[in-house]
């Protein structure tokens, strides 16, 4: 298992990635900011689904996806079907303008990994793709209950006031 001063500088380059997120953030058109891109990227990945699926997998607020669904469905990027298995329901599909917006914001995607990444190998790419596909696994989907930690952080998060 690792070290301690290894997990503490992983959370601090995880921490860091905030910035890489931010600079992919402001590629996006600015008709298509982040959460409308999300609902367009996991519609292209998964299929047609409901709105409690889309709301799971962005793991967000029914009322936050809400939201987002009638910003993309208002430039035309996905329609909304009766679900047939229950006419309450929603199906979300994305729509032929939904997948032409898709590619673009994979294109935009890529051409910024391809220039920040430029003097990287192959397999430093492969590397890093493999090892953050593995992280993922590790956490799962992250939308269980957090973990409790088991055994005190640090000594100070285990200090009373009678003991100091």
């Amino acid at each position: 298992m690792a070290e301690r001063a290894q997990f503490e500088e992983l959370a601090r380059q995880l921490s860091a990635v905030g910035a890489v997120k931010r600079d992919m953030g402001r590629i996006l058109p600015p008709d298509c900011p982040a959460g409308s891109a999300a609902v367009l990227t996991l519609l292209g990945r998964h299929g047609d689904m409901r709105m409690s699926k889309l709301a799971e997998l962005l793991a967000v607020d029914m009322s936050v996806t809400s939201r987002h669904v009638a910003h993309v469905a208002a430039r035309g990027w996905i329609e909304r079907h009766p679900d047939p298995a229950d006419k309450r329901s929603r199906i979300l599909r994305l729509t032929p303008a939904g997948l032409d917006r898709l590619h673009e914001l994979s294109r935009r995607t890529t051409h910024l990994l391809a220039e920040r990444l430029a003097d990287w190998t192959d397999e430093d790419v492969g590397e890093l793709i493999r090892l953050m596909t593995r992280l993922r696994a590790s956490f799962g989907d992250c939308r269980s209950a957090p973990l409790r930690l088991t055994e005190p952080v640090s000594e100070e998060t285990t200090r009373t006031p009678a003991s100091t």
